[in-house]
């Protein structure tokens, strides 16, 4: 009897910490509106010309291979050559911890993160039958 119980009690804790797991990324439909807010505070961020938030806004591996390429701080890099702000939001498609947010002249990639959503990669143009050319992009 004692095996069982065990058995019971270790059921209930894997239980109880899957649905821990799986609650803290939350809906399909609240993971879209947390891309929708990324990527509208990005766009605003870009439009104030505010490039210190638009570098706390990109993922910490953009952020180093845009600052190697530029061979400046992120803040400065993006003073020099910032991307066009991207115009009205046109789609958003999330995968797990992946999203793409589809923009009037623009895409986005973005990860989720502890600190919630980064953007991966701006200035993305679609190449058909190839990879998108981005170019702001992690490394």
């Amino acid at each position: 009897m004692t095996g069982r119980v065990t058995g019971r009690v270790r059921g209930a804790a894997v239980a109880v910490v899957l649905a821990a797991t799986v609650g803290a990324c939350g809906t399909v439909s609240e993971r879209r509106d947390d891309v929708r807010e990324a990527t509208r505070a990005f766009q605003q961020h870009l439009a104030d010309g505010a490039y210190d938030r638009v570098c706390a806004a990109l993922a910490p591996g953009t952020v180093e291979e845009l600052e190697h390429s530029a061979g400046s701080p992120c803040a400065e890099a993006l003073g020099e050559e910032a991307p066009p702000r991207g115009g009205a939001l046109r789609g958003v498609d999330v995968y797990g911890n992946q999203a793409r947010a589809v923009l009037a002249t623009d895409t986005l990639f973005l990860s989720r993160f502890d600190s919630g959503w980064k953007i991966v990669a701006a200035g993305c143009t679609e190449r058909p039958g190839q990879p998108y050319r981005c170019r702001i992009k992690g490394g």
